[in-house]
């Protein structure tokens, strides 16, 4: 199992990362949140890790903290929830945000992501609602900065716009993105967040 990669990201795009670890290049698929966080190419970038070992293929899929691969393992195990499916759901919300709605049974909110409808949202709820809680999941109001420092509305506005034009949105698509939700955000990541699940809705 390979628990953790540091290396040096080489590409990042919409589907996932490449990252240079002793001369050897990882693809990890990684969640919309933990995409939009990272530094330019070249930079060092440490990721938390899950090895999904399949007949066909061993995809790894990386996470910016331990928190959210555990999440991502919760999810994982709850049947018909795919690695695929769970990581859409932590690309939706933000780690502490998802296990907020599951936590506190928010089946509404959960369904919004794409590919999970009531009765998969509300079969999450059944089964890990309680355990979350357990583990010490302590979940964020949906749509709250899950802990983030405010930035200047400007330099913020900046910051999220570079994130999505690196998702490979055009400026003026991004702008009119961010324009939609800077009234919802105290934090680069949750402008981000909330532009992009504003897209997913429409």
């Amino acid at each position: 199992m390979i628990a953790r990669l540091e290396g040096r990201l080489i590409s990042r795009e919409v589907n996932g990362v490449v990252i240079d670890a002793g001369g050897v290049g990882y693809e990890v698929d990684v969640p919309l949140s933990t995409l939009a966080a990272l530094p330019e190419p070249g930079e060092t970038v440490v990721l938390a890790t899950h090895l999904v070992v399949r007949e066909d293929a061993h995809q790894l899929f990386g996470f910016l903290n331990k928190r959210d691969r555990d999440l991502f393992r919760r999810l994982i195990r709850v049947n018909g929830i795919g690695a695929k499916l769970a990581l859409a759901m932590l690309s939706t919300y933000a780690g502490d945000e998802l296990a907020g709605l599951i936590s506190g049974g928010d089946v509404t909110g959960l369904a919004k992501v794409p590919g999970i409808g009531k009765r998969t949202a509300e079969r999450i709820v059944l089964e890990l609602g309680e355990r979350l809680a357990e583990m010490g999941f302590v979940g964020t109001p949906a749509g709250g900065a899950g802990g983030s420092e405010p930035t200047p509305a400007a330099a913020m506005e900046a910051e999220a716009l570079a994130a999505l034009e690196s998702l490979g949105y055009q400026r003026a698509s991004a702008e009119k993105m961010v324009a939609a939700v800077r009234d919802q955000a105290d934090s680069v990541e949750t402008l981000v967040r909330l532009a992009l699940r504003a897209t997913v809705k429409r």
